[in-house]
């Protein structure tokens, strides 16, 4: 499991983040502000842009960047910062980069055609020599919950099809199943439906824009309501401590987007195991920071784009995740 390491480099690093505006950031729980104050804790320098910032230049990629400083109040203790008045943006300058020494790519889904051009010109920041997290390929290919699938020991009874008579047939012999977009975040599109519903088909047509995009269904795992487990993995090794997210009463969903209650608890053998079984898969990819879904003894998606729960993490346990995660990509840098 992770430890927190030492810092290897003491200088002052150039990190930036690309991120949504930083006026949409939800400072009471985002992960990203998390990071930010870790890296402006250990005194580099912070720079901020959005994915419309990039652009390929004489072959380099360029961004066009904004230095960020967050307020005394919010170093100290981001939960108590005043959301109107937290931070402070410098001008905009155009930064090359491959001269910064880490990149965050921490947008918010959606995964449309926005995100998959910005990795892109990623990739080429990366062949420059930029350091990206996470890696701009892996991005694209690992679609958060068709990557699962590769993990077959680990995932429960699923099915990735257009074709109503597979969905159909999948349903038939397990009665009660998930429906679920392969785009789909913080709980939204999700479906469950039992035997004899009579939405079956609706529901399936609906999903799959009558046939023409697939999508996936899953065995429903009735241990969802012990929680759906956020397990964040900090170059492939997991931070010991899950985040159980709760439905709330009448619900199916566990997401904290989608009104579930966050409960902090350890990591379970099967917990562990299941890390295990991802964490060189991710390590290869480049995979750096990752939160993998765990319902049960089964899991169900692997979130790479802009995992969350660090926050919620962090008040339960005492932890400080960001501030690990930036000095093992540090460490990494020498």
């Amino acid at each position: 499991m992770f430890t927190a390491t030492s810092p290897v480099r003491q200088d002052v690093l150039h990190i930036a983040f690309v991120i949504d505006p930083i006026a949409t950031l939800n400072v009471a729980k985002d992960s990203t502000l998390a990071m930010i104050r870790a890296a402006q804790r250990r005194g580099w320098r912070i720079s901020v842009l959005g994915p419309g910032d990039l652009a390929l230049q004489h072959g380099r990629t360029m961004g066009w960047t904004r230095d960020l400083v967050l307020t005394r109040e919010a170093v100290e203790d981001l939960d108590a910062a005043d959301p109107r008045d937290y931070y402070r943006l410098g001008p905009e300058g155009r930064t090359a980069l491959d001269d910064v020494d880490l990149v965050m790519m921490r947008k918010d889904p959606p995964f449309d055609m926005e995100y998959v051009y910005a990795t892109y010109l990623l990739e080429r920041a990366r062949d420059a020599g930029a350091r990206v997290v996470n890696d701009p390929v892996s991005l694209r290919d690992c679609n958060e919950k068709f990557y699962a699938t590769g993990f077959r020991d680990c995932t429960p009874p699923l099915v990735v099809a257009a074709r109503q008579d597979v969905l159909l047939d999948f349903h038939a012999e397990h009665g009660d199943v998930v429906f679920k977009k392969l785009d789909g975040m913080g709980g939204t599109s999700i479906f469950r439906v039992r035997k004899d519903d009579p939405n079956l088909r609706v529901v399936i047509e609906t999903l799959t824009d009558n046939g023409t995009t697939p999508i996936m269904s899953q065995a429903f795992i009735p241990a969802i309501s012990a929680g759906d487990k956020r397990i964040l993995l900090i170059d492939g090794e997991p931070v010991p401590y899950a985040l159980a997210r709760i439905p709330k009463p009448g619900e199916t969903r566990g997401n904290l987007a989608a009104g579930g209650a966050g409960v902090g608890q350890p990591l379970s053998e099967r917990d562990a195991a299941i890390a295990a079984r991802v964490g060189p898969d991710l390590r290869t990819r480049g995979l750096r920071f990752v939160g993998i879904d765990v319902i049960g003894d089964y899991l169900t998606e692997i979130n790479v784009t802009c995992p969350t729960c660090i926050r919620e993490l962090d008040r339960h346990f005492g932890l400080d995740i960001a501030g690990d995660l930036l000095d093992t990509l540090a460490a990494g840098l020498d």
